[in-house]
């Protein structure tokens, strides 16, 4: 059986606050509870307008505080932005505050530019390239390794489950040698899906941790009573995946009629590409697309992702697929 869990980047639309976005990201994690999902993931994204995702670890502990018992976490953080040993601290006191409910999805992009890299104090690029060290090292810290030279408390032994992110085979190489489970981003980047997948089952290594490969694929999934209705709450997103790809990004813009085909073909490329692994309709054209997409990537968990304008066409979102795929 396929499980189903949440990711959410917190967006912010216009005309809206920060406040109103933090609440409908709790109010959309109690609905994930409510229907079965068996995580919810909050991404790190920094100096965007429209995501309020930024303090990844604060708002995971906003999103534990709105819910009881479904899975919390990072999906994910992106490492080369932080150090080891700071991750371990505040994932730590999450999985004290939270037992057994944290895990943590390690990324590798720096999605930055110079400005950000400066602001963060980072050579980004280099870090990047320290990656499976830091990985590692984080592994050794909340595996609790007898032979650290100093352990962060909270953080050292923590019981929290990692994972590894990616959308490229470097990740799913990584995944493999760690013994990891492996989250694929193909929702906004599905060219190497199917390739990573393969890629990481064939040379999975377990580890205390896992036996088997475990593989998460993420779709972009809207879903309403009528077709129509779906595509028009999906075209918020639309619009601002077009105009980050075209350097305009910002918040979350209201729903617009007939979107889509009033884009020149350059720009709807774009969405068919990432079209590639999302479902958009009514619960039955939904429960097809999501049942194809599970057939072909043999996926133990699918990431839904997706945002709306209004914080109620989500969590209707959720509600359909939870009634369509039982």
């Amino acid at each position: 059986m396929t499980d189903f869990s949440v990711l959410d980047l917190v967006p912010v639309r216009e005309g809206g606050t920060l406040e109103e976005a933090y609440a409908a990201s709790a109010a959309l994690a109690r609905t994930a509870e409510a229907t079965g999902c068996k995580r919810f993931w909050i991404a790190e994204h920094h100096a965007m307008e429209g995501i309020g995702g930024g303090a990844t670890s604060v708002v995971i502990g906003h999103i534990g505080n709105a819910t009881s018992t479904i899975r919390i976490g990072a999906g994910g953080i992106m490492l080369p932005n932080h150090n080891p040993f700071v991750i371990a601290e505040q994932f730590g006191t999450l999985a004290a505050l939270f037992p057994g409910r944290i895990d943590l999805g390690l990324g590798r992009a720096p999605g930055a530019g110079p400005e950000l890299q400066r602001a963060l104090r980072k050579d980004l690029h280099r870090a990047a390239e320290l990656f499976p060290q830091d990985v590692a090292e984080l592994q050794a810290i909340l595996a609790g390794d007898p032979e650290l030279p100093i352990r962060p408390t909270p953080g050292y032994g923590a019981h929290v489950e990692m994972w590894m992110l990616g959308s490229s085979l470097f990740g799913a190489q990584l995944a493999a040698r760690l013994g990891l489970p492996y989250a694929f981003a193909s929702h906004f980047a599905p060219t190497h899906l199917d390739a990573a997948l393969a890629l990481y089952r064939r040379d999975f290594q377990p580890s205390e941790t896992l036996e088997k490969p475990h593989v998460m694929a993420a779709m972009t999934v809207f879903a309403a009573e009528t077709a129509e209705e779906a595509e028009l709450i999906a075209s918020s997103q639309a619009q601002s995946f077009v105009r980050l790809r075209t350097g305009k990004p910002g918040r979350l813009p209201p729903p617009v009629p007939g979107y889509r085909d009033s884009l020149p073909p350059q720009a709807r490329a774009i969405l068919d590409h990432i079209g590639e692994a999302s479902a958009i309709g009514t619960p039955a054209e939904i429960k097809t697309k999501i049942e194809a997409f599970i057939a072909r990537t043999g996926a133990d968990e699918i990431m839904l992702s997706g945002a709306t304008y209004a914080p109620e066409a989500r969590i209707r979102t959720l509600e359909l697929v939870h009634e369509a795929m039982g």
